[in-house]
C-alpha cells in the first residue's frame, strides 16, 4: 500500500506544554511517531547532564522532535496560504515539498544517542550520519514507513539532513541560523529549566517568515522579533547551556566512559556480565542495531553496576556521576597557563589520577555567525526582505545584532576534585600540605585574567 497523500480521517493531537496542541494530519507522520526508532527518543534527555543543575530539565528528544515537526507544519501552512508559487512564482512555496519537510523535521534528531555529545566524543559516533542511516537503512521501521510513501522517499528525507535537498527552503526550515529546530529547543529548554532567557515571540516570527527562491527570509518589519530571538539564544548559552556545574557533570561522564574504554582494552571480561550493549562500542565495532539498543537508562543501569566494580577509579567516577558529586572548577585565562601543570601535580600527589580527576574545559559558541566567503564553510545568514523585495543581511540592518555578531561567549575552566579545597575532608590528613599549596594557587588569582 502507498499513502503518499493519505490524510487521517480525523487529525490526531498531542498536548504539549510549549505549543499547546501539536496537530498530526498525515498517516505517515503518525506511523513515524509510533516507530520504535522515534519512540526510543523518549528515553534520551534533550539536555543531557543539565538536569543535574536545573532539576526540571528532564524533557526528552522525543518531545523536542514533535515540537520541531509542529513548527515546520505551521511554516508550511503559512507559506501555502500566503506565499504559494501560484502567487509568487519562483519565489513562492511549492507545497509538494511539504511531506518531505514534515518527515525531516520529525526525524532530524532520531540518530542521537545516550548523553548525546559526550557519548559521541568518546566513541566517535556522529548523530547526523546515524540519523541518515536510520532513515535509509531497510532494516529500520522508519525506512519501511517512508518507503511506503514512494520509492526513493527515504533518500529525499535524508537529503534534507545532509543539506543537499533540491529545495533550499525546506533545508533552511530544518537547519539554519533561525530554524524550527532552534526555535523549539530555545522555548522548550527555557520552559523546562524554569528560566526566561530562551523566550521569544514565536508568533511574530512565524508572522514575518517568508520564502524566496534562495531559501527563507523575514520581512523587514519583523526585525525586532528576530533580534529578540538572537538575544534569547545568546542568554540561553551563557546562563544555561554553559553552566559550570552541567559541564562538571559532563566531564565526569566523559572520564567515566573513557575509563571503561581503557579497562576494556586491558580486560574485556569485566563488562561481559552486565554491560553487553556497550561492548560493541568499547570494542570500536558497532552496528546500527547495536546503536539503537542504547539510551540514557541503559547507560545509567551500567553505571550503577560499575559502582560495585573492583577498579577504584571506575567505581568512584560512577558513584560521583550517579549521585551528583560534581568536580569543582575555577576560571582560567588560558588552557596553556603553566600553573595548571602544578595544580595537576598536586592533585596527583593527593592520590587522584589527573587524567580522570582533572580537566580543562572550554565552552564557546557564536549567537550569530556572519557569512565569511573566504572560509570553507559558513552558517546560513538571516536575510531580511525589504519592501522592494531586495534582501539585506540581518547584522547590516540591526545595530544590536551587529554588536553580537562574531562575539563568542563562554569561558575556560579547570576542573578538579572537590576534596582539594575541603579542609574538613575525611582524607585531608593524608594531603594537608597538598591542600595548602593547591588552595594558595586557587585563591591568589594567578589563574585568571
Amino acid at each position: 500500500m502507498t499513502y503518499k497523500y493519505q490524510m487521517l480521517p480525523l487529525e490526531k493531537v498531542f498536548r504539549d506544554p510549549v505549543h499547546n496542541y501539536i496537530h498530526v494530519q498525515h498517516q505517515v507522520i503518525l506511523d513515524l511517531i509510533n516507530s520504535k526508532e522515534v519512540q526510543r527518543l523518549r528515553r534520551i534527555k534533550q539536555l543531557g547532564t543539565t538536569s543535574y543543575t536545573f532539576h526540571g530539565a528532564e524533557h526528552s528528544r522525543f518531545s523536542h522532535s514533535l515540537g520541531v515537526y509542529d513548527i515546520t507544519r505551521r511554516i508550511c501552512d503559512i507559506f501555502q496560504r500566503n506565499y504559494s508559487q501560484e502567487k509568487y512564482g519562483k519565489d513562492g512555496w511549492d507545497d509538494s515539498h511539504r511531506l518531505v519537510a514534515l518527515c525531516a523535521a520529525l526525524l532530524h534528531d532520531v540518530g542521537h544517542g545516550p548523553y548525546s555529545h559526550t557519548f559521541e566524543h568518546i566513541f566517535h559516533t556522529d548523530h547526523e550520519a546515524l540519523t541518515v542511516a536510520i532513515i535509509t537503512s531497510p532494516e529500520t521501521e522508519v525506512f519501511q514507513i517512508l518507503n511506503n510513501v514512494e520509492e526513493g522517499f527515504p533518500e529525499k528525507v535524508a537529503s534534507v539532513i545532509t543539506k543537499t535537498y533540491e529545495n533550499p527552503q525546506v533545508v533552511q526550515m530544518i537547519s539554519s541560523q533561525i530554524d524550527a529546530d532552534r526555535m523549539d529547543y530555545l522555548l522548550r529548554d527555557a520552559y523546562y529549566t524554569g528560566t526566561e532567557y530562551g523566550t521569544f515571540d514565536l508568533t511574530r516570527i512565524l508572522r514575518v517568515i517568508r520564502p524566496y527562491e534562495g531559501g527563507i527570509a523575514f520581512s523587514m518589519n519583523g526585525m525586532h522579533a528576530v533580534e529578540d530571538y538572537i538575544v534569547s539564544r545568546y542568554q540561553m548559552y551563557v546562563q544555561v547551556y554553559f553552566h559550570q556545574v552541567s559541564r562538571a557533570m559532563e566531564v565526569l561522564l566523559e572520564h567515566l566512559l573513557d575509563r571503561a574504554h581503557e579497562l576494556y582494552q586491558e580486560n574485556a571480561d569485566i563488562f561481559t556480565l552486565h554491560s553487553q550493549f556497550l561492548i560493541p562500542f568499547l570494542n570500536e565495532d558497532f552496528s546500527l542495531e547495536d546503536y539503537l539498543k542504547l539510551d540514557d537508562g541503559v547507560l545509567n543501569t551500567y553505571f550503577a553496576q560499575w559502582i560495585e566494580e573492583k577498579d577504584l577509579i571506575l567505581s568512584d567516577l560512577a558513584y560521583r556521576f550517579l549521585n551528583r558529586k560534581p568536580l569543582k572548577s575555577i576560571t582560567v585565562d588560558s588552557s596553556e597557563n603553566p600553573l595548571l601543570i602544578e595544580l595537576k601535580s598536586l592533585v596527583e600527589k593527593a592520590g587522584f589520577n589527573p587524567r580522570y580527576y582533572t580537566a580543562i574545559n572550554s565552552s564557546y559558541d557564536l549567537p550569530y555567525d556572519l557569512y565569511h566567503p573566504e572560509k570553507g564553510s559558513h552558517r546560513t545568514q538571516i536575510e531580511l526582505m525589504q519592501k522592494d523585495g531586495s534582501l539585506i543581511e540581518l547584522s547590516k540592518a540591526s545595530q544590536l545584532v551587529s554588536a553580537l555578531t562574531g562575539q563568542g561567549q563562554g569561558d575556560v575552566r579547570f576542573y578538579y576534585p572537590k576534596e582539594m579545597t575541603q579542609q574538613d575532608s575525611k582524607n585531608s590528613d593524608l594531603f594537608d600540605d597538598y591542600y595548602q599549596a593547591f588552595a594558595k594557587h586557587i585563591h591568589n588569582g594567578a589563574l585568571v585574567e
